[in-house]
């Protein structure tokens, strides 16, 4: 089947916060909003038919995640991603933020240090600090219009006493994929100093064409004892208002104090409707991942192309992965406490700004292309609009 991707869907007045909640967030509606990391595209047909035919059998009431929710999980990552996982690994989490929230509660204690990799998703962030955790950073080095790891960096903070790594794979906002000796670097410093890895892998489904994503988990045997992983379906298809995740634990004794403290707080219910949405989406949304992909990817083409004709003073980091675009505004010569404001008064655009993603994030802003490419090129011309009078 082929899936149209071009089509205009009216998310107005659906309680969305990308849509609905732009007043709250630039102070007025008259934003194209490209901010919040969930796509424009229809949820995949066979998704919403599932919902659909559970929504019609009248009693909503409590349920429980059958053998084919997990099955469907394993056989994914099996295929996917060539990570052979077992049915007990798993436990159900409404949500990858409130995971790492809980994850942070779990195994490190207040005054503990957190290492994550800025710039870096804000939540990460929030979690550390709104937990009264010790944040240490170990920044990413930007080269020649890419981002690697700065590995003496970071085995002089692991050896300061770090308790846990917070890993973001692939990166949002930079778009790496992590390779299998960055992997393997990072891993082989967590086991010398005896740091527990949490890996957020929520983005690993949206790796783009040339590039493949390896679970930090199945670098070795070793590392697959001190990992926690967390993945979903929202962010591949389109599910984040359901609330359901999963982290994936192998060592039984980090499994045991994780579901002990998840049963302390009483929150593994869920909802029916997303265990009916996560099941059909990860048994049958192979075909529409790989067009989805595809299509994003040429979203991104069409951006680089346009940036590089009209406004080269704009500097696209190629990702490697995800729908969200790193874009590099320090050459335009506005300053980044302007940029903001720019862009949304101006230009009325509602993009990310890269100071929420924290050190180095300076002039930087985050745009969302999992949209139709009309509303792409909307933006792109917008953009155009104001910067070439400056």
């Amino acid at each position: 089947m082929q899936y149209n991707f071009d089509k205009i869907i009216n998310r107005e007045a659906t309680f969305s916060i990308k849509y609905d909640g732009r007043e709250s967030y630039f102070e007025t509606r008259d934003v194209l909003p490209m901010w919040v990391a969930d796509m424009d595209f229809e949820t995949p047909p066979f998704i919403r038919r599932a919902v659909i035919s559970r929504a019609n059998q009248p009693i909503y009431g409590y349920s429980f995640r059958p053998d084919s929710y997990f099955n469907s999980i394993i056989d994914w990552v099996q295929k996917r991603h060539r990570w052979t996982i077992r049915k007990d690994w798993i436990s159900f989490t409404p949500g990858i933020v409130p995971a790492i929230h809980i994850l942070i509660q779990a195994f490190t204690k207040p005054g503990d240090k957190v290492l994550v990799q800025p710039p870096v998703y804000h939540p990460f962030f929030y979690a550390i600090e709104n937990n009264h955790r010790t944040l240490v950073e170990n920044e990413l080095v930007y080269i020649n219009q890419r981002y690697t790891i700065n590995y003496e960096d970071l085995e002089a903070k692991l050896s300061s006493g770090v308790k846990l790594f917070l890993l973001c794979s692939p990166h949002n906002p930079v778009g790496r994929v992590w390779k299998q000796d960055e992997l393997e670097t990072m891993a082989n410093l967590c086991l010398q100093y005896d740091v527990l890895m949490v890996s957020d892998e929520i983005h690993g489904d949206l790796t783009l064409p040339g590039h493949r994503h390896i679970p930090m988990a199945s670098i070795s045997d070793r590392m697959a004892e001190r990992t926690i992983t967390c993945i979903a379906p929202s962010k591949t298809f389109n599910l984040a208002g359901l609330a359901t995740s999963s982290v994936i634990i192998q060592n039984e004794s980090l499994r045991n104090q994780w579901n002990n403290h998840l049963e302390q707080l009483r929150i593994t219910m869920g909802n029916v409707f997303g265990t009916v949405a996560s099941i059909a989406a990860y048994n049958h949304g192979a075909d529409w991942l790989d067009q989805l992909i595809l299509y994003i990817s040429e979203n991104i083409t069409f951006v680089g192309e346009y940036l590089h004709k009209n406004l080269p003073e704009i500097t696209l980091i190629q990702p490697e992965a995800t729908y969200l675009l790193w874009l590099d505004f320090n050459r335009t010569g506005v300053p980044p406490h302007e940029l903001k404001k720019l862009l949304i008064e101006k230009a009325g655009l509602g993009f990310n700004d890269g100071r929420t993603f924290r050190t180095g994030g300076e002039g930087f802003q985050r745009m969302n292309v999992a949209c139709p490419r009309s509303t792409v090129k909307e933006a792109l011309e917008r953009l155009e609009n104001v910067f070439k009078n400056i």
